[in-house]
């Protein structure tokens, strides 16, 4: 087995930045000759070759597109859904054929409607997929219009009772339109890969190997939010269905153009890699990442895949390295007991350190040679992030600390000058940088589990006292409103300098005045007087500001218990925090769970909440329930490491907690005693963490 060189980790720490070089290859084939006898004809068929770049609905009638966006001039005019991203009908022949019907249907209708001067009554044989009833984001006035809709939370619906699909579908509605929520349609992504066999230095054999990949998702499970529907007759339901989609872009869309990449979407990729490697590829982009920013990618269907990933790993070779690392380690995760130590187990610890050594071999070189930072940070953020979605507590195999990348990435954003992108103020509003948000989120959970103020603090004072470009696009990103994030960063800075030995009575009126602050963010904030509720629109599609607004409610409350975890002599059997910790499993219990749920992304939430939690509590009851439904999943990642993590802290705090309080002396008060033994019987998750040697980041 393959593994790092021995002085691979001094190397790192004296190297300020880290990460990736330029440069997935791609050869394409030389095209065959044509023959003279056809060479006319070919020439006279180039001259009509439609546009590869239009969208898949006009190419799909043969007609010439003019690329306008969001919608070509011909679907926009013909009320059709224009797609650029490749929907899932277009791999098949028949669903072509049909949409091609469908589409045709819809088009005659409108003449005949015109011609009558009528109201346009859409065939009821229409998918209303395509139906012109249904708006566009070019049909609706603003669709991104941030304002709240009295109508939707006015809805009150049983979530926990099963839906009766016959009374919630018309017969001529199917099931997949209603459930095609957001901004984009399910689209494929196809993966070319590419191996060429050497005789001598001698190029001989090349295959070429392509694999499809479907970014469907599957609706909402049975019995969670399918609310009731009586259709009416004649073409009532359709401008029904219309008012609720309506209702649900301008009130439920967070910011879909929000970040800056630095990639040109795609949704091919066209790499040459080996047999085994190609395996790891498929698996990753198959299986990893559709569990990657999970949060965005609700509001943002596709733009992780389209707009991040794919294009890096077709351009940065180290960041391929690093999720090809990342499959291998997540596939080694999935192994049954009785395949530990087999072949196939032996050949995946193979696989994680060849590519682990690559992707730092990539870094070291482009780091050398000081060129492509923001190839460098985007795969030293790969690296650090990406772990914390795969592998389980105790993975063996040697690795860098996560802090270590950070210190790169760190360097790294200071030479791009991110801080000073994102805190000038401008009328003009730009996207902002997706690295330094997500360098941002790294930094202040990572500051938490270390008990130190966070490297950019001072940035993040900025946004939070500036009255004009405030977001840093973390509940874009993650989910929690970006003033609770700054507010967790000012609680990690007087954590450090408590440790550091500030006086308590000063502590003491900091911790008010961060008290007062988290507060204010609930006063800004309407839905917290109204409590959570489940984040699902009317239709069953899932609400990404509902999501967020319980999101940040959680993150809110996990900040006042780490707020309250400060003061001086605190016990969590003080009713305050028992308070606290029941008032987040409540709103945690708002939040979906399950294979397709959010609770991975809850990691540090969690870990703050149960650390507290008593025995026999609400808190642990859920999180229990939690595991339970996450099924093996619940052993892999952050979330993982939060289970094993909590579970030692309370096997520990039992422990403590037979040992008898001791006796007051004479001369000594009785309460103050009682209040020592409490203190004695607590131990914190970071004394299990140092107690085990665990350098966890759980994000």
């Amino acid at each position: 087995m393959s593994t790092l060189p021995p002085n691979h980790r001094e190397d790192l720490m004296r190297t300020a930045p880290v990460n990736m070089a330029v440069a997935a290859t791609t050869k394409p084939k030389p095209a065959s000759k044509a023959s003279s006898n056809n060479a006319s004809s070919k020439a006279k068929a180039q001259m009509h070759r439609r546009s590869r770049t239009g969208c898949y609905t006009c190419r799909l009638r043969r007609k010439k597109c003019d690329e306008g966006t969001p919608m070509c001039t011909a679907c926009k005019h013909l009320g059709l859904q224009c797609e650029y991203k490749r929907p899932m009908w277009w791999s098949n022949n028949d669903a072509r054929r049909n949409h091609k019907e469908n589409i045709k249907m819809i088009i005659k209708s409108k003449k005949l409607s015109e011609k009558s001067s009528h109201t346009i009554q859409t065939s009821a044989s229409s998918p209303p997929g395509l139906s012109h009833s249904l708006p566009t984001s070019a049909t609706l006035t603003d669709p991104f219009d941030r304002t709240r809709s009295a109508s939707m939370d006015s809805l009150n619906f049983n979530f926990n009772s099963p839906p009766h699909t016959g009374e919630f579908f018309p017969n001529q509605l199917h099931p997949d339109f209603m459930f095609s929520g957001g901004f984009s349609q399910p689209y494929e992504v196809d993966v070319k890969t590419e191996r060429q066999m050497f005789v001598n230095d001698v190029p001989t054999l090349r295959e070429s190997h392509t694999s499809t990949f479907s970014t469907y998702q599957t609706p909402p499970p049975t019995g969670a939010i399918l609310p009731s529907f009586n259709p009416v007759e004649g073409g009532e339901w359709t401008e029904q269905i219309f008012q609720e989609r309506k209702e649900s872009l301008t009130e439920e869309s967070l910011n879909v153009n929000y970040f800056d990449f630095n990639h040109s979407p795609s949704t091919q990729v066209a790499i040459e890699l080996d047999e085994g490697d190609q395996k790891l590829l498929e698996h990753f982009i198959q299986f990893v990442l559709p569990t990657i920013f999970p949060i965005l990618e609700s509001n943002q269907h596709g733009s992780v895949g389209s707009d991040l990933i794919l294009p890096a790993l077709q351009n940065n070779k180290g960041y391929l390295h690093c999720c090809l690392s990342i499959a291998a380690q997540h596939l080694k995760s999935t192994l049954t007991p009785d395949m530990i130590g087999s072949e196939m187990d032996r050949n995946l610890d193979n696989d994680i350190m060849k590519h682990r050594y690559e992707t730092i071999a990539s870094l070291c070189d482009a780091l050398n040679k000081d060129e492509n930072h923001q190839q460098i940070l985007d795969a030293a953020l790969g690296l650090i992030f990406f772990q914390c979605g795969v592998g389980r507590f105790d993975d063996t195999l040697p690795d860098i600390p996560w802090h270590q990348h950070f210190q790169a990435a760190i360097s790294l954003v200071q030479k791009l000058d991110l801080p000073r992108l994102v805190t000038e103020s401008s009328e003009t509003v730009q996207q902002t940088p997706f690295n330094m948000t997500l360098t941002s989120w790294i930094d202040i959970i990572g500051a938490t589990m270390q008990g130190r103020a966070p490297i950019f603090a001072h940035t993040y004072r900025e946004k939070h006292l500036s009255t004009t470009n405030q977001s840093l696009g973390l509940r874009e990103l993650m989910g929690c409103d970006d003033r609770v994030m700054y507010l967790i960063s000012e609680i990690a800075c007087l954590e450090n300098l408590k440790l550091e030995g500030m006086d308590e009575m000063i502590i003491c009126q900091h911790i008010h005045s961060l008290a007062e602050q988290i507060g204010l963010t609930e006063q800004n904030d309407p839905s917290t007087n109204a409590g959570p509720k489940m984040p699902f629109n009317a239709n069953g599609t899932l609400s990404p500001k509902q999501l967020s607004r319980n999101i940040t409610m959680a993150f809110r409350l996990a900040a006042r218990i780490y707020l309250c975890s400060l003061v001086p002599g605190f016990v969590p059997s003080q009713s305050s925090c028992v308070g606290l910790v029941d008032k987040l499993a409540h709103v945690l219990s708002h939040i979906p769970s399950g294979i397709a749920g959010y609770d991975r992304s809850l990691s540090w939430v969690f870990l703050t909440g149960g650390a507290v939690a008593a025995p026999g509590s609400q808190f642990r009851t859920l999180f229990e329930d939690r595991i339970a439904q996450l099924g093996d999943l619940a052993n892999h990642g952050s979330f993982g490491r939060v289970v094993c993590l909590l579970r030692e802290t309370w096997a520990q705090q039992a422990a403590l907690s037979t040992v008898s309080t001791p006796v007051a002396s004479p001369g000594e008060n009785g309460e103050q005693a009682s209040s020592q033994g409490q203190q004695q019987q607590h131990i914190s998750w970071r004394d299990v963490m140092r107690l085990k040697d665990w350098d966890f980041l759980l994000m």
